[in-house]
């Protein structure tokens, strides 16, 4: 019997790791598009696929899945110029960190190709094949936002993937609520981390920095293309959170600069006790997912 197949289309390291998870997964076959020479043969000599291509579009008639992990420009320029290319009955993901933006692209593929949105929440700061793993996604969430016309057979088989890459859960929300979430959880955490980084003390402060200095720009070295991609296709979110977060911030300077110490000790010791609070539910397993 020939194998289903697996396609993944682009090979960095959210989608080198996803080949090499995927792998001996059921009857599929798990096919690598690369764009270059270096990543093939690096791809190659990783064993990230059991089968490597240059044309991803040539494969998609006998594609039975296909994963889309460019950048979320790279995704979109895909679904609009292979729209009529998918074999028909067949499932599409991704896994771009924004998901309203992709799935209204997804709007141009015909009936019966059903695309679901996804995003692994799993990384690095490094990227690239070189630093792809197919442990990276353990325990960690997989966030999956089904349109209105994906099939219960579809969302049963992402489950599947899921379990076999080894993800920790399965988090169904919509795609609204999810670019609401990761507005906060992600994208305003990164830009705090590059904010920080702006400022003319960075490298005067070498050897005086905490763990808690680099734990806050862990994130600054980012791929600054693919971010601005992502701060801009989700806007509306982004700027309503970073406005409540300046807001914030001016409270701490106003009680700060005043000497306003019952005012500045009230802020911080309601902060302090959420932060605790979360972190006693998730020592209890409490890890439930009241927005999604």
């Amino acid at each position: 019997m020939e194998k289903k197949r697996i396609l993944v289309v682009g090979l960095g390291l959210i989608g080198g790791s996803l080949a090499m998870a995927l792998q001996g997964f059921e009857d599929y076959e798990v096919v690598g598009a690369v764009r270059s020479q270096s990543t093939w043969d690096k791809a190659a000599a990783m064993h990230a696929a059991d089968r490597l291509t240059f044309d991803p579009a040539a494969e998609l008639p006998g594609a039975d899945v296909v994963v889309l992990c460019q950048d979320p420009a790279g995704i979109i320029d895909f679904l609009r110029d292979n729209r009529d290319k998918f074999k028909p009955g067949a499932l599409v993901w991704d896994v771009c960190g924004v998901k309203t933006s992709i799935m209204a692209a997804a709007e141009c593929l015909p009936d019966g190709v059903d695309f679901i949105g996804c995003h692994p929440m799993a990384g690095k700061e490094v990227s690239g094949i070189d630093n792809a793993e197919g442990t990276l996604f353990r325990n960690t969430h997989f966030i999956v936002t089904p349109g209105p016309k994906a099939t219960a057979e579809h969302l049963a088989l992402l489950h599947r993937m899921a379990e076999h890459c080894r993800f920790g859960d399965v988090i169904e929300t919509t795609p609204e609520r999810h670019d609401e979430m990761i507005a906060y959880t992600s994208q305003l955490m990164h830009v705090i981390a590059v904010s920080v980084c702006d400022n003319d003390e960075l490298f005067s402060c070498m050897g005086f920095e905490g763990g808690s200095f680099r734990d806050c720009t862990r994130v600054a070295a980012l791929d600054a293309a693919m971010w601005t991609q992502l701060f801009t296709l989700n806007a509306p979110a982004l700027v309503k959170m970073v406005a409540d977060l300046e807001g914030r911030i001016h409270q701490y300077r106003v009680a700060i600069e005043n000497n306003d110490r019952e005012g500045l000790n009230a802020m911080l010791s309601h902060a302090s006790a959420r932060k605790k609070q979360i972190n006693l539910e998730r020592a209890r397993g409490d890890d439930v997912h009241p927005g999604f």
